[in-house]
């Protein structure tokens, strides 16, 4: 795990341990702090008794502390937890801001930071492997795979690959990425943002936080990245998905969103150093991100696809452009209330299987413009979509939801429906 100096002797309080508080704690701890740690669920305080007070930071006084570090899940916006702290004059800060701090203890290295509404996992893992087809030792962390706190520091010379979601940004203050880098931005967690305009600054924090000799990189493919790009003041490099013209040569990253992600790594990899050759072996050989139009494998001819990770309808659309024939499984927690964006791709469609608590919306606004059912849960969906399917069709998990009515997150939904399709293999179905 990675420690700090920076931390001993130092007074911490961390509300929430799952995985990032976890290993916040462990760190912490491991560093010399004194941390008092809270987590409503006895199985989560267990995982640390014997190494932190517990207390709920609610019903403490909070003066003092050096920080109250949060899992990105509280809300800023409405928990009272962030009132009581501001009161107290003491820090809110995530994770990712206590790896900041940790840097100048660690071997010299960099840090590649990505964030977008869309994109930014994929384009992550991409630049994660490219790091490793170019030779330089990398971790990838942050919103994607371990917790960045929870890793061996890198040798002198390896980067750092950090996805960063808003709420992640939210709860940092100090991280000078040498490479920024932002993919897109469209309307999505407003439940968290008092608009949109909210939302996107969140995004744009990740740049002010840059030195001035640091590297933003924007895709200019929207209105909200032009004009953050406007508004940048250091070394910027603007790209587009218009820049890459043929991605015949990457099995794993077709389609125009993934233009834009290939535009945003090669911009990074370049600025790293890394030569053109390299740069091409890396796209060529990435394998995928799992969640992420992720082919399961095929069924009585019928192709399954998991696409998870697409959590809102400007995330799906590109899974919906992709396959001339499929039957769309969509559902949960809906994030808006239209499919705007999934629309003009309805042509691909056959049938739209709607599920989980927002399944009815879902179906009312594609009622009269493609076949559509409704189902309590995914498996029921996917099974009815599954006695539907012939030969040459594709069954889509693209649900353009969030998970949390039926699942603990995408990643649970996503390996649910790997474990109907085996079901399904198995029954030869």
């Amino acid at each position: 795990m990675i420690r700090s100096d920076a931390f001993r002797g130092k007074r911490y309080a961390v509300l929430g341990l799952a995985r990032s508080g976890l290993a916040t704690v462990r760190s912490l701890v491991a560093s010399g702090a004194d941390v008092t740690a809270w987590d409503a669920r006895d199985e989560a305080r267990a995982q640390v008794a014997g190494e932190v007070t517990f207390a709920d930071p609610m019903a403490i006084e909070l003066s003092g502390f050096d920080g109250l570090v949060l899992s990105p899940g509280v809300p800023l916006n409405s928990h009272p937890i962030a009132n009581k702290a501001r009161d107290a004059n003491v820090p809110i800060i995530g994770d990712i801001e206590l790896f900041a701090l940790a840097r100048a203890s660690l071997p010299p290295h960099r840090v590649i930071g990505i964030t977008g509404t869309n994109g930014k996992s994929t384009t992550t893992a991409l630049l994660h492997h490219m790091m490793q087809t170019a030779g330089l030792p990398s971790l990838m962390g942050g919103n994607i795979g371990l917790p960045i706190l929870s890793q061996q520091p890198l040798p002198e010379g390896g980067v750092y690959v950090l996805e960063l979601s808003s709420y992640q940004i939210d709860l940092t203050h100090s991280l000078d990425c040498d490479v920024a880098l932002l993919t897109n931005i469209t309307p999505d967690h407003l439940d968290r943002y008092d608009s949109f305009l909210d939302y996107a600054a969140s995004k744009e924090r990740l740049f002010h936080m840059q030195h001035a000799d640091k590297l933003s990189v924007i895709a200019v493919d929207d209105d909200p990245c032009r004009m953050i790009a406007s508004r940048i003041h250091h070394r910027l490099r603007r790209v587009s998905a218009k820049d890459i013209k043929d991605q015949s040569r990457w099995p794993s990253l077709q389609g125009p969103h993934n233009a834009q992600n290939v535009a945003c790594a090669i911009a990074a990899c370049e600025a790293l150093g890394i030569d053109a050759e390299t740069i091409e072996h890396g796209l060529a050989t990435y394998p995928g991100l799992a969640h992420r139009m992720e082919r399961i494998g095929e069924v009585a001819g019928v192709l399954y696809v998991n696409d998870s990770k697409a959590t809102n309808p400007t995330s799906t659309a590109p899974a919906l452009d992709a396959y001339p024939a499929i039957r769309w499984l969509l559902g949960g927690l809906a994030k808006g209330d239209d499919l705007d964006a999934c629309l003009p791709h309805l042509g691909n469609v056959r049938a739209a299987y709607a599920f989980g608590e927002d399944g009815g919306q879902l179906a009312a606004i594609l009622r009269g413009k493609v076949e559509v059912s409704e189902y309590p849960t995914l498996r029921d969906a996917a099974l009815a979509a599954a006695g539907a399917a012939s030969a040459g069709e594709t069954v889509l998990l693209s649900p353009a939801c969030a998970s949390f009515d039926e699942f603990r997150d995408f990643e649970h939904r996503g390996d649910s429906f790997r474990e109907i399709v085996a079901a399904l293999r198995d029954r030869g179905t």
